[in-house]
């Protein structure tokens, strides 16, 4: 899927195809930091602060305006179906937000797995009804904290990838 987005971006600075990808709800940063570090050959730093800066885009116009956008598209019947259903999984996936609220964002945004991210701590954040500032500041955190450890493994896999290339 990656492939088809930068194929669809072909001809862009690299460094916006960066932020672009890290801006997805399908790819997030986990897309844009192997992006930026194993096909662009950026360094950490760039890569990192490129797709955290891609992955914040779009946090706050997500919390301020998801929930009545879910409202007005929830008059047709199968954009009603997919937010119920997507919200509900939401639901289900993040009890720890529901446990621990702002903490518990900063937790369920920073796992590097499919169907955790920004774009669904938002959702989280508004099926909670937490508050505006707490949800912005713990999914800044999330970010940060998801941005490392991509990055931490990111690296890793490139090491690895070098070596059976090179040999031993």
């Amino acid at each position: 899927m990656i492939e088809n987005i930068i194929k669809a971006l072909q001809g862009l600075p690299e460094e916006l195809v960066v932020i672009i990808i890290s801006a997805l709800p399908v790819s997030e940063l986990r897309g844009g930091i192997p992006v930026g570090l194993a096909l662009y050959n950026f360094s950490i730093i760039k890569s990192f602060c490129l797709a955290v800066f891609g992955n914040f885009i779009p946090i706050i116009p997500l919390l301020l305006f998801l929930k009545p956008v879910r409202e007005f598209l929830s008059k047709w019947r199968a954009l009603k179906k997919f937010f119920d259903w997507f919200f509900e999984r939401t639901k289900r996936n993040a009890k720890i937000v529901e446990k621990y609220e702002a903490a518990g964002l900063a937790l369920f945004v920073a796992i590097p797995l499919p169907f955790t991210g920004a774009w669904t701590g938002c959702v989280a954040a508004i099926l909670f009804k937490l508050n505006f500032k707490y949800s912005v500041a713990a999914i800044i955190a999330g970010i940060f904290l998801a941005g490392i450890v991509v990055t931490i493994l990111s690296m890793a896999g490139i090491g690895v990838v070098e070596h059976l290339q090179n040999g031993p």
